[in-house]
């Protein structure tokens, strides 16, 4: 595989980190910021709806432009927001930070995965895309824990010191290493949302909604859930999100095997019941440290192992409009997620920090339904597809 592929992955782990490491050091920017463990898992809201919003927006308005010299204007950007973020004390202005290193991620990732797919072998797209994502999903694995340790021996502000001038150092290296590309006709937002018209689409589309929005309401507070409610050490905070980041990885890499040898039906359904199943009895034993770690990295696998499904199910629906329907996909995620922080907020604020493991459990379960009727609707639209053939050919 070509150089220039690996390049785009390194950076798009650097951006990954960049939104992945906030839950994994909520405790302390709370305690440095002055704010609420709850006002500061807003700044995962916040960062998702950003990312959520203007990303197809950007896109769309972007879309002529050279592939190369959006994506340097877009770590520009990821530069600026790193560095207000560095230079703050406030949260009003972590909040504008977190906003712009939303959008600056979210438009760098749609043209990496473009670029990469077009400066690809011939029948290599697929590897060269797999490739870019991993690098995103590798800040989740080695981004978070790493993050923990660099905030808990020196600084939190260390991590997006380093990440804006790795940022910089991509610049130069995207410069020379990244030819130019056309950019590509617009689609515009209008056309994008027609889709949402079509009630099998729309459907499959909340089950990505409600697998996230659950996942979330614990994640976003996972690091002082393991500290106050499980009692984990430092030491052991950071091997567990080390642990659930290696999970999450494996679990995408099962899931996609599970759709190809067990089909979608039963690898979604299965996923979601496991999913929602764990987090319950994770809450359940959180108090045993014993359990936790486990459950933890079973929870990340069943949780990671639905993205390739859903994804490998929604494109079955649209094929021919594959880009425009995962790029709604990842909108409705990031929406789910900044549902989900804000649910786990208030659950945090009025409630305790265990109940949010209960109320995920309960959002994956709510997944569950849409996925029966999506899966139902696509079994009637295959049978009657089977039933027109045999009546062209008779």
């Amino acid at each position: 595989m070509s150089m220039k592929i690996y390049i785009l992955a390194i950076i798009s782990f650097l951006v990954g980190t960049s939104e992945f490491v906030i839950s994994g050091i909520l405790d302390m920017l709370a305690n440095d910021v002055g704010v609420s463990l709850a006002a500061a898992g807003q700044l995962i809201t916040v960062y998702s709806l950003a990312y959520a919003i203007g990303t197809p927006i950007l896109i769309a308005v972007t879309a002529r432009m050279d592939r190369r010299k959006l994506m340097l204007w877009a770590l520009s950007l990821f530069f600026i927001g790193n560095l207000i973020t560095v230079l703050t004390s406030g949260y009003a202005m972590l909040l504008g930070a977190r906003i712009i290193l939303a959008i600056s991620t979210g438009v760098f990732m749609v043209v990496a995965l473009t670029v990469a797919a077009k400066i690809a072998q011939p029948g290599k797209q697929g590897g060269a895309i797999a490739t870019v994502l991993l690098g995103f999903n590798l800040a989740l694995i080695l981004g978070v824990p790493l993050g923990r340790i660099i905030a808990g021996s020196y600084d939190w502000k260390i991590i997006f010191t380093g990440i804006g001038l790795l940022s910089l150092l991509a610049m130069f290296v995207l410069m020379l290493t990244i030819p130019k590309s056309e950019g590509e006709e617009p689609v515009p937002i209008r056309q994008q949302l027609a889709l949402l018209k079509n009630p099998r689409i729309s459907i499959a589309l909340s089950i990505g909604f409600f697998w996230i929005f659950g996942y979330m309401i614990l994640y976003t507070y996972i690091t002082p859930f393991l500290l106050t409610v499980t009692g984990m050490s430092e030491r052991m905070v950071s091997i567990g999100l080390f642990a659930f980041g290696l999970a999450s990885l494996l679990g995408s890499q099962v899931g996609g095997y599970g759709v190809d040898k067990w089909g979608i039906p039963r690898t979604m359904i299965g996923g979601l019941i496991f999913h929602s199943g764990i987090l319950f009895l994770l809450t359940a034993l959180s108090h045993s440290s014993l359990f936790v770690l486990p459950l933890l990295m079973l929870w990340s696998f069943f949780a990671w192992f639905t993205g390739p499904v859903q994804m490998g199910n929604l494109i079955s629906m649209a094929p021919q409009a594959s880009g425009i329907i995962l790029s709604l996909n990842n909108s409705i995620v990031q929406l789910g997620m900044a549902v989900g922080a804000v649910v786990g907020g208030v659950i945090v604020d009025n409630m305790s920090l265990t109940a949010v493991g209960w109320f995920g459990g309960i959002g994956v379960a709510i997944a569950i339904i849409p996925a029966i009727f999506s899966l139902s609707m696509r079994r009637k639209s295959v049978t009657q597809e089977q039933q027109l053939r045999v009546f062209n050919k008779s």
